[in-house]
């Protein structure tokens, strides 16, 4: 009786842990966007490394790939990637649009009325995300487009 009690727990044991590392297998990227129109991108964390390429995009969405101090390396949505001090990052949900003439809808189903066209590398802005839509701002036009369409924040 008491073997089996022990023989429990240890399969108990050994489903939890197996349970926490496939649940940490699917974990969510993290995005942020820049703060400012001009950030550079820079080969190391710190000012003492060359600047590899400037951005001129306030809200780009940028991925977080990894983080010392006050510095994150981060990737963009050409795959480029450096390191920005994270003064010059915002948590503000943006995306890029991947797709070229993908459709903003005025609700989230592809049956309701189409409002534009949206074109490939086009800024967005997201204001909330469901299943397999986003809510977004694009110039003069604010509707959902299907989430597979963006690269970014979209979680």
């Amino acid at each position: 009786m008491v073997y089996t009690k022990k023989v429990l727990i240890i399969l108990n044991f050994l489903l939890f842990i197996s349970i926490c590392n496939s649940s940490l297998a699917i974990e969510k990227k993290k995005f942020l966007s820049l703060k400012k129109n001009t950030v550079n991108l820079r080969q190391g964390p710190s000012k003492n490394y060359p600047v590899k390429l400037i951005y001129k995009k306030k809200f780009l969405p940028l991925e977080v790939l990894d983080s010392w101090e006050n510095w994150r390396k981060v990737k963009d949505f050409e795959n480029n990637n450096g390191w920005i001090h994270i003064s010059l990052l915002s948590g503000k949900k943006t995306a890029i649009n991947k797709i070229n003439h993908s459709i903003i809808f005025r609700s989230n189903t592809i049956y309701s009325r189409p409002l534009a066209k949206v074109e490939e590398g086009r800024l967005v802005l997201i204001k909330k995300c469901k299943k397999d839509w986003c809510k977004i701002v694009s110039g003069d036009f604010m509707g959902w487009i299907k989430k597979e369409t963006l690269w970014g924040n979209i979680n």
